[in-house]
């Protein structure tokens, strides 16, 4: 099992390391380039949108031609767009490359835990391993800056993205060792439903668009109205097409099901605290209470440290309350934390810690929990859509989270955002609070009803 789990580790690491690693280096690129703020900040969103957008399409894909097989394609994709760097002499070509990346990774990210849930058999074995991958790509996450910025002072930038390839080509190696190819009797050749991905696609590009347009624009601007209002009609289009095709992309009477939709709604609970509360945490440190930014950096390690050393209390406390008890305790945590920000933020460091902690605390359990539940309650042959959802799910909330942060502060404090007053932080707190609460208690009330048989 180990070729398998190292594989698999390996795949998670990459995304967990991509845009965090790389963020340290923007700076360098924009001087290289001579590329404005808008160009620097399409390097990273053309992965994220590109990424987020072509899940689902990828995730039913790989339920029809093979988990494996699309998961190998994939790396192949992505150490090569990683090589491809080397060759960058313009920022345009940068995006491209970084676009490329994105597409490697819906086609290889959904199906890490897809292929977690086949191999081990049985709740605690999934939960267990599932722990193991996330770790690892969570101290890739906390290590990820440190680790660029010492990179950049003895190598060029471009170094970042080649690290990508011998991790591919470990997680290649690791997952054809010891990864069986898919038995086509848990496969299902249903034709794929090229509009219905094409509305879902869009749907889920602009809605992680909008976000972007909200804090570059303002709420007073129309283009980010218009983003909303086009990912509601597409959106709308993809459940008329999903409802009345032959053969759905998306069959959301899955959706539905109790396991499903609660574990979707606890996860996007979660990664909405989590993006929401570390935008504010990062600009009141600065902004509120005056501290530079390598001592905001260092203010952040109570959420670095929770999430790395979260894991520990995971299996624990899944054997002593369930897996059920174990999502709506962390869920819960998650709002209490933002609650803590709400309330004791005004008052100094203290109180942002605490909720750094708890909402770290929250998140590291419910990623684990609320995605083996989500998997539960699909079939065998929807696993890979079923991880598909879910890490949508996660790519739109934290879009979301910072897209409602930024607008309530650029609203109480318009213009250049170099003094907002703490009240603007307290209230942005408020509106996370209320909206993952509304999430926490909807998945709460889901998982309470009984499963189809």
């Amino acid at each position: 099992m180990w070729p398998a789990l190292t594989g698999l580790s390996a795949v998670f690491l990459v995304e967990m390391l991509d845009n965090s690693i790389l963020n340290v280096a923007l700076p360098t690129i924009g001087r290289q380039f001579a590329a404005s703020a808008t160009t620097l900040q399409w390097v990273t969103g053309a992965y994220s949108v590109v990424f987020g957008g072509l899940m689902l399409a990828f995730g039913a894909l790989a339920d029809r031609v093979g988990r494996r097989k699309v998961m190998l394609t994939g790396l192949v994709l992505l150490g090569l767009a990683s090589l491809a760097t080397v060759a960058v002499t313009a920022a345009w070509q940068l995006i491209a490359v970084r676009a490329l990346m994105g597409v490697a990774a819906a086609m290889t990210t959904p199906g890490s835990l897809a292929l977690a849930f086949r191999l081990f058999p049985g709740d605690r074995l999934r939960v267990r391993a599932t722990t193991l991958i996330s770790t690892v790509g969570i101290v890739g996450l906390a290590v990820g800056p440190t680790a660029g910025g010492l990179v950049l002072a003895i190598a060029p930038w471009q170094v970042l993205l080649l690290v990508n390839v011998p991790i591919a080509a470990l997680a290649f190696v690791g997952i054809r060792a010891g990864i069986p190819a898919d038995d086509p009797g848990g496969l299902h050749r249903d034709p794929i439903d090229g509009i219905g991905a094409a509305l879902g696609t869009a749907t889920i590009v602009l809605a992680l668009l909008a976000p972007t347009f909200f804090v570059e624009a303002g709420a007073a601007a129309v283009l980010p109205w218009l983003t909303i209002a086009a990912a509601l009609i597409a959106g709308a289009g993809f459940v008329v097409r999903q409802r009345t095709a032959r053969y759905p992309l998306l069959d959301l009477h899955l959706i539905a099901r109790p396991l499903v939709s609660s574990g979707l709604a606890l996860k996007a609970a979660a990664t909405l605290a989590t993006a929401g509360l570390g935008y504010l945490v990062t600009l009141h440190l600065q902004f509120g209470l005056g501290w530079s930014p390598a001592e905001a950096a260092l203010g952040m390690l109570p959420q670095v440290v929770v999430l790395i050393a979260g894991g520990a209390v995971i299996t624990p406390l899944i054997t002593r309350v369930g897996l059920t008890k174990a999502a709506w305790l962390s869920a819960t945590a998650v709002v209490c934390g933002l609650a803590v920000y709400s309330a004791l933020g005004p008052f100094g460091y203290a109180g942002i810690a605490l909720a750094l902690a708890l909402v770290a605390a929250g998140m590291r359990v419910v990623g684990v929990v609320a995605g083996n539940n989500v998997m539960r309650g699909l079939p065998e042959n929807r696993t890979t859509i079923g991880a598909a959802l879910i890490d949508t799910a996660g790519e739109v909330t934290t879009g979301i989270g910072i897209a409602l942060s930024g607008t309530i502060l650029a609203a109480i404090a318009p213009g250049a955002l170099t003094a907002p007053p703490i009240l603007a932080f307290t209230y942005a707190g408020v509106a996370l609070t209320v909206l993952s609460a509304a999430l926490v208690g909807w998945g709460i009330l889901r998982s309470r009803r009984p499963e189809p048989s």
